[in-house]
Order: structure tokens, then C-alpha cells, then sequence
């Protein structure tokens, strides 16, 4: 790896963090990254899922307060999105290189769409009414969205959020806790099937995760100063501008 390409990807790994801790849809940052240095679309889509977790890692212990008073909650929840982590990374690994591909733009206009929506996530969160249960629609929609976040996951923080608080009468702040725990046992689970059966590029998985969780802490601050719509409007853009020049 060049200079060049190890800039790129720690620039990349900065603001996948910085984005993650501000509104969500970093992996529209590092993913694209990883292809324009040259990696095959499988191979940067696992690379990037185990950089991440370093960032995951570090919300979810600014959020340790919050999530000592779910370990209930936690632990219901928690092999649910397990084996929907798991589901989701094994079929990404048996499936043809060239599936992902062809659905590669697809998943990352997908993203965009969830981002754009993300305030809606939030507002429907702080809806979230006292003596409703999530029960077994939440696990099935659990479920389901793990199964995404083991597959591709940009995006996927939204998309727990809205599911969360839709179907669990909290406080957006644990509701955001418990999404952060969440995605980040949705990395683990992903990264220690990547890194047993899948293509993962270690250096690059190293200097992206590294920046990633710097720019979780210290980059957020630099983020925010900025107003969330603008930031969100162009990670938008971005993204969209990467799925076009895909499609090409």
C-alpha cells in the first residue's frame, strides 16, 4: 500500500466515525473509499464491516451508563440480532462475487434513502409511547435488519432506531444506546465470520478502524459544529454520486 492509498483510507476511517457519532451512514464514507483504492467489492464491503467495529466500540462506552440499565433488554435482544448477523455475513460469503456486484449501487442508494429519513427515525423514537411492548414483531424486524447489517449494515443504525422506537416505550438516548450495542454485536459477530472465512485486507481493516475511532471521539466534535441537515445532505450526495459512477 502507498502513501497515497493509506492517506485516503485513514481520511476515510476519520470520517466514517465522525459521521456515525453525528447522524449515521458512515460505511457511505469508508466503503467507497476501500473500492476507490482498489479492492474488489466483497472484499471492501467485510474490510470495512471489521473496521468499524472499532467505532461501534467506542459509542457504545460513552453510552455504558445507559446500557447498564437495559441488561434485561440486552440480553433478550441480543441473540436475536446475533443470528441475524450471522445469517446476513454467511450469505454474503456463499453467494456469487457477482450478485454483490450487481447490487452493490442498489444497497448504497438504499443507504441514502435511510439516511435522508434518519430525522424521522429520531422523531419517531422520541414518539415512542409508555405500555407498548416489542414482543415478537420486534424480534422478527430484528431480525431482519441484522440480517442486512451482516450483509452490507450501511445504513443500519437507522434503521434500528426507528424499529426500536416504534416497538419499545423509551427515552430516545437509551433507545440510541441500545442501537449503538446493537450494531456494534452486528460487527462482532460479522467480523469474526469475515475474518475466519472471508477476504478481509487487514492493513486497510487497521487504518480505517484505527481513524475510525478517533473520529468517533474527536472528529464528532469537528462534525458537529457543522448543521446536522448540511452534513447529512452531503454524505447524501456522496453516496448517491458513488452508486451512479458504479452503475457506469
Amino acid at each position: 500500500m502507498d502513501a497515497g492509498t493509506a492517506a485516503l483510507l485513514a481520511a476515510a476511517g476519520f470520517g466514517a466515525g465522525a459521521v456515525n457519532a453525528v447522524a449515521g451512514g458512515g460505511s457511505l464514507i469508508s466503503f467507497p473509499a476501500l473500492l476507490a483504492a482498489g479492492y474488489p467489492s466483497v472484499a471492501a464491503n467485510v474490510t470495512n464491516s471489521v473496521a468499524l467495529l472499532a467505532g461501534y466500540l467506542g459509542g457504545s462506552l460513552a453510552y455504558r451508563r445507559e446500557l447498564i440499565a437495559q441488561r434485561e433488554r440486552i440480553r433478550a435482544l441480543a441473540p436475536t440480532a446475533a443470528v441475524g448477523a450471522a445469517t446476513g455475513a454467511a450469505l454474503l460469503l456463499v453467494s456469487p462475487a457477482a450478485v454483490f456486484e450487481a447490487i452493490v449501487p442498489w444497497l448504497i442508494l438504499s443507504a441514502c434513502v435511510l439516511l435522508a429519513l434518519q430525522p424521522r427515525a429520531a422523531a419517531l423514537a422520541r414518539r415512542a409511547r409508555e405500555g407498548r411492548h416489542g414482543g415478537a414483531p420486534l424480534h422478527a424486524g430484528l431480525f431482519v435488519a441484522t440480517l442486512y447489517g451482516g450483509y452490507f449494515g450501511a445504513g443500519l443504525g437507522i434503521v434500528l432506531l426507528a424499529l426500536l422506537g416504534a416497538l419499545l416505550p423509551d427515552g430516545l438516548q437509551r433507545l440510541n444506546a441500545l442501537k449503538g450495542l446493537l450494531s456494534l454485536l452486528v460487527a462482532a459477530v460479522s467480523a469474526v465470520c469475515f475474518a475466519v472465512f472471508g477476504p478481509v485486507e487487514w492493513d486497510a481493516a487497521l487504518i480505517v478502524g484505527a481513524t475510525c475511532l478517533f473520529g468517533g471521539v474527536a472528529g464528532a466534535r469537528v462534525a458537529q459544529r457543522l448543521p446536522a441537515p448540511l452534513l447529512r445532505g452531503a454524505v447524501i450526495a456522496f453516496g448517491v454520486a458513488v452508486a451512479i459512477t458504479i452503475m457506469m
